[in-house]
C-alpha cells in the first residue's frame, strides 16, 4: 500500500530536479495533489498524479496568460 505512494514521490522529486520549478511548478503540484486523491481513490496514485500534471499545467498557463493579458 505504501508502495505506490513512494513511487509517485520519487517520480516528483525527479521531475522537479530536472527542470526548472518556474515550467513544472503547476504540474508538480497537480501531481502531488492528484497522487494523494488517486491513492485514496482506490489506489490510482499514479494515474492521478498524471492526471493532476496536466490538470495544474494547464492551470497555471491559465492563470499566466490572464496575468500578462491585464498587467502589462
Amino acid at each position: 500500500m505504501k508502495a505506490p505512494l513512494i513511487a509517485v514521490l520519487a517520480a516528483l522529486t525527479m521531475t522537479a530536479t530536472a527542470a526548472g520549478t518556474a515550467a513544472n511548478a503547476g504540474c508538480v503540484t497537480g501531481a502531488v495533489v492528484g497522487g494523494v486523491v488517486g491513492h485514496f481513490a482506490g489506489h490510482h496514485a499514479l494515474v492521478g498524479a498524471a492526471a493532476g500534471c496536466v490538470v495544474g499545467h494547464e492551470m497555471k498557463k491559465s492563470k499566466q496568460r490572464h496575468y500578462y493579458r491585464h498587467h502589462r
